[in-house]
């Protein structure tokens, strides 16, 4: 009996430590869940078009996200997840979603839709002038 305790535990912590492995990729390792990455400022990142209405863009390389939630109404936010520093893949059914532990987000002000995450995505500055949307 003592064998077969034994391998089960190994094997128990072997899975433990690569199911924690495996978590720690999803987050960007040169930030923390408290800081906002900031991309470069005038930078165009869309047409007006580009954004639908009641949705919104992922802006992966400027960890940006651009949402409508009206027509006409431009909002920005983080791209990372206030949770664990995940980066957000989905723009849908009226919230920006986390895939690392399902936290969902508001496209309207940002606010936490659904948990774990503790506070709002960050708002970040833009600027839309005619059907152009940049960067402040």
């Amino acid at each position: 009996m003592t064998d077969r305790s034994t391998r089960r535990t190994v094997i128990l912590a072997a899975g433990a430590s690569a199911l924690l492995a495996g978590c720690s990729e999803y987050g960007d390792k040169n930030s923390s869940p408290d800081e906002s990455p900031k991309a470069s400022s005038g930078q165009q990142l869309a047409t007006t078009s580009d954004i639908p209405v009641g949705g919104g863009t992922i802006f992966k390389d400027q960890k940006v996200v651009v949402t409508q939630p009206a027509k006409g109404d431009f909002k920005a936010f983080s791209a990372i997840c206030t949770h664990a520093g995940c980066t957000v893949n989905k723009v849908a059914d009226g919230t920006i979603d986390c895939p690392c532990h399902g936290s969902k987000f508001s496209v309207e002000d940002g606010a936490v839709k659904a948990g774990p995450a503790p506070r709002p995505l960050p708002a970040e500055k833009i600027t839309v002038e005619g059907n152009s949307i940049r960067l402040a």
